[in-house]
């Protein structure tokens, strides 16, 4: 396990990991600028409210990629089942 250094918003974290740190650091990126969003709408929105409305939109693109992957799955599934039919 080993230390990365992010920032976010401006304020420095040291993030503890086994991941790569190029990774931690593209994570830290893809934060501060969902944030940056909510602040750009709502320059006065305080921390705690951003950082929530942060997380339901980080979220909600999670739950929609979710649900295209098994929508994929189930269409491959179809497809195989149709495929190996044709190979009896």
């Amino acid at each position: 396990m080993h230390s990365v250094e992010i920032q976010i918003l401006g304020q420095s974290y040291s993030i503890r990991t086994d991941e790569d740190e190029k990774y931690i650091k593209s994570l830290a990126r893809y934060i501060d600028e969902k944030l940056k969003e909510i602040y750009s709408v709502a320059p006065n929105i305080n921390q705690s409210r951003a950082l929530v409305m942060a997380a339901f939109g980080i979220t909600d693109e999670l739950f929609k990629h979710r649900i295209e992957l098994q929508q994929v799955d189930r269409f491959i599934e179809e497809k195989t089942k149709i495929l190996s039919g044709f190979l009896e």
